[in-house]
């Protein structure tokens, strides 16, 4: 059986990284963010760990495919936004590789939903977070008052929101 080949890993460190690791695809690559205090033999031990758990959900339920996405989206929508069926219906939902500063965006005019790929190695909650914020976004154009009650319906908004600004703040501090 062929070995699936992975695209290359950056490594990236940062002092103000303590304990946790996280992953994500980026560019046509993986981008793995650990503690600087590691060792080199941590370091081998987080890549290929990360890896594998890239692997398994790209293979679980086919994730990693715009259909599925989609049928995601479609499922969140009608648990949370029944009474916004708009939501239940965008035009499409789909991965993009070219956001590298966003984590979806949503074009309310023609009901289309872009999420960033780069969400493939993070939970599943946060993906749902994401989906579910760029569907109100069908609803509430803004960032208005109404269009965070919409989001807040989700009852874990308020920890992917950390979870996902924790992660930017991290490349942003490696970045500098």
């Amino acid at each position: 059986m062929a070995r699936k080949v992975h695209p290359p890993v950056e490594v990236r460190r940062s002092p103000r990284r303590r304990a946790t690791v996280a992953a994500y695809e980026e560019r046509g690559r993986v981008v793995v963010m650990i503690p600087d205090a590691f060792s080199e033999s941590e370091e081998r031990e987080w890549i290929d760990h990360m890896l594998a758990r890239l692997r398994q959900r790209e293979a679980r339920d086919g994730r990693a495919s715009d259909a599925a996405l989609r049928d995601r989206a479609v499922r969140l929508a009608t648990r949370h936004y029944p009474d916004h069926p708009e939501c239940a219906t965008p035009k499409s939902v789909r991965w993009v590789d070219n956001q590298h500063h966003r984590w979806g965006s949503c074009t309310p005019s023609d009901g289309t939903i872009r999420i960033s790929r780069r969400l493939l190695m993070m939970p599943s909650w946060v993906i749902d977070y994401v989906l579910l914020h760029e569907l109100a976004h069908l609803v509430h154009y803004d960032h208005s008052r109404p269009f965070w009650e919409m989001v807040g319906r989700y009852s874990k908004a308020e920890r992917a929101r950390g979870y996902l600004e924790g992660i930017a703040d991290a490349e942003a501090g490696e970045r500098r």
